[in-house]
């Protein structure tokens, strides 16, 4: 599950700069646990590793697709372990920070650090594996 927050002038996005790959940055993101919707599970993980929740973000809308990727045979190698897995399959949420103001709090083992950036920006800065999913939700963002 992943989750976007917009800043409220509509123009930037909240990214995450990953702590395992400096200058990769990143959204909230992460799997489901037994018996959780995908936005319960987004609610955690944002609040997990952000700190955020729904006091300071609103969410307005889910992308209506799952959207998947392969990773790349380095990262597949370390993390398939003994189910073999290939890649991740995501639902994606869109939300609002309440206020511009609104500071989280990485929380220093995925994430180190945070910035308000544009959408664009966010898309260029992911690993080049992850880039078909930001491009396809990001990219309807900068189109309105």
């Amino acid at each position: 599950m992943v989750i976007v927050v917009m800043h409220p002038d509509s123009l930037r996005v909240m990214a995450f700069e990953r702590a395992d790959s400096p200058e990769h940055w990143q959204l909230p993101q992460g799997g489901l646990r037994a018996g959780e919707t995908p936005l319960d599970g987004a609610w955690r993980e944002l609040g997990e590793e952000t700190g955020l929740g729904p006091e300071e973000v609103e969410i307005h809308r889910e992308f209506p697709d799952w959207l998947t990727y392969e990773w790349p045979d380095d990262v597949r190698a370390d993390k398939g372990g003994p189910c073999n897995r290939i890649g991740q399959v995501q639902k994606w949420f869109i939300g609002e920070a309440r206020s511009g103001d609104v500071e989280p709090e990485p929380d220093g083992n995925e994430f180190l650090a945070w910035r308000w950036v544009e959408p664009a920006w966010l898309v260029e800065h992911v690993p080049p594996w992850r880039r078909g999913p930001y491009e396809r939700v990001l990219g309807g963002l900068r189109r309105g």
